[in-house]
């Protein structure tokens, strides 16, 4: 597995952004994308160093991530990684008791590649991403 983002979750991408710019010192925005599928609206942003930020905002009320602005638990929502065949890495997850949160789907964000989200045994949300590693 190769380290891919963190994902934030925002209450909309401006309000992240703004943040990334004013606080962090960010500037290397990517051009936000809604997925459909996955009910969010995401943006990247670079940090100078490579460290890449993946800012989740709700596309509707319906949105899996609405719960937790309102809850304002699991804001820093989860690790991404890239795999080269991810059933062979979700198999992998799950003989380390990490539960699936729902089946693989294609993602816009990542040109229809496949991603899957499991709840690890420490609590946090690992995705992964297939795709070149």
């Amino acid at each position: 597995m190769q380290f891919d983002h963190i994902g934030l979750v925002v209450p909309d991408l401006a309000s992240g952004e703004a943040y990334c710019r004013d606080v962090l010192g960010l500037s290397h925005f990517s051009v936000a994308v809604e997925d459909p599928l996955q009910r969010v609206w995401v943006q990247f942003v670079h940090d100078d160093h490579g460290l890449c930020y993946e800012l989740v905002a709700p596309a509707g009320e319906e949105s899996p991530v609405t719960q937790v602005l309102k809850s304002r638990r699991n804001v820093i929502n989860h690790l991404a990684y890239r795999v080269a065949s991810l059933p062979e890495s979700a198999a992998r997850l799950r003989e380390q008791r990490h539960l699936p949160l729902g089946p693989s789907q294609p993602a816009i964000a990542f040109g229809g590649s496949h991603v899957q989200f499991f709840l690890s045994p420490l609590g946090h949300i690992v995705e992964l991403i297939e795709g070149i590693v």
